[in-house]
Formats: structure tokens, sequence, C-alpha cells
């Protein structure tokens, strides 16, 4: 007997349902992601701000990361 991993037992469950379930779940399944997106995004804002807020992140031109990089 062949053992299917998880994600190929999803499919073939997935692929038993119908055209109009199928579309619903990929729908739900697009929302979700994007959702989980946004709060990753949410939280890389929140530490970038910190990380200014600490004094971590320097801005500049090129130059002057060129000159910083001389002085090291």
């Amino acid at each position: 007997m062949v053992k299917t991993s998880s994600f190929q037992q999803a499919i073939e469950t997935v692929e038993r349902l119908s055209l109009e379930e199928q579309e619903i779940l990929v729908n739900l399944i697009q929302k979700r992601l994007s959702e989980q997106r946004r709060i990753m995004l949410s939280k890389e804002i929140k530490e970038i701000h910190q990380e200014i807020e600490e004094g971590k992140i320097k801005f500049g031109t090129v130059n002057d990361f060129l000159t910083e990089l001389d002085q090291e």
C-alpha cells in the first residue's frame, strides 16, 4: 500500500467536491491568505517602526552609506 501525503489527500478531497464547492473553497482560501499576508505585513511594519525608534535604522544617501563603510 502506497502512503499518500496530506497534501495529495487534500487535493483528492477537493476534487471530489462539486465545481461550485471548489470555487467557494478557492475564494475562501484566497481571502484567508490575504488576511494572513495583511497580518504579517502589519507585524513587519510595527517591527520596522520599533527599530527606527531604537535608532537601529539610519536614513541617508548612497554617499552617506559609502562614507560610513569607509569609517569602519
